[in-house]
């Protein structure tokens, strides 16, 4: 039974492998995402994609992820690395970080739809073997969510630290009226893209169920 190391402290990353059937030891990696998409725009002379951005970074956040579990004896399990970025009228929105501009973006996306990216790379400790993928579903705001609604949310801390300033999973679900796609691409990792990621690398899904991960490492 491999031992899932999440690459991520995302509490909706841990819930949703846990409601899978797999208890994931999350920790925190290293990366400099701002940097690691800077330094990839110069050497490519163009903006990433948003496929691309969500890709590197999951990339970025395995890899560092897999050389720290090495440093620390390591040599079993699989490492997943996961990125995700929200999309409107052409504009990658990763988190707000500020009330205000989770304010602005909540009055733009208002009543609109967008589309939520979700990058995956999952490395075998064992082979350094890797598997990747980019899941992407369609969000739609509703129309009628106030101005009282919108700074009350915003006052919840919940959309500061969060691609597009929005949850499907918590508060953040009553403002939005539809996903076309697989919902759990908007939480923060497609279930449906890792099982197969599992698989591509030797594995069967059904053997993660119940993995033994014990509680988050504080690194």
């Amino acid at each position: 039974m491999p031992v899932f190391h999440l690459a991520s402290t995302s509490p909706a990353r841990r819930m949703l492998l846990a409601q899978a059937g797999i208890d994931a030891r999350a920790f925190a990696p290293e990366v400099d995402e701002d940097a690691a998409v800077a330094d990839a725009e110069r050497e490519g002379g163009a903006p990433l994609t948003p496929a691309q951005t969500v890709e590197l970074l999951a990339r970025a956040k395995a890899e560092a992820g897999a050389a720290l579990l090495r440093e620390r004896g390591e040599t079993a399990g699989l490492v997943f690395g996961g990125d995700s970025v929200f999309v409107l009228d052409g504009t990658i929105y990763g988190k707000p970080h500020t009330p205000d501009e989770a304010l602005r973006r909540w009055k733009l996306q208002r009543g609109r739809t967008g589309t939520l990216f979700s990058g995956h790379w999952l490395i075998d400790l064992a082979t350094d073997a890797a598997a990747h993928s980019v899941a992407a579903s369609d969000v739609s705001f509703t129309a009628d969510m106030t101005d009282a609604e919108i700074h009350a949310y915003i006052a919840s801390g919940e959309p500061l630290l969060v691609a597009g300033a929005f949850t499907i999973d918590s508060l953040g679900s009553a403002f939005i009226d539809s996903v076309s796609g697989d919902p759990s691409t908007v939480v923060g990792l497609s279930i449906p893209a890792l099982r197969r990621l599992v698989r591509e690398l030797g594995y069967e899904w059904t053997q993660l169920w119940g993995s033994t991960a014990g509680a988050a490492d504080s690194a």
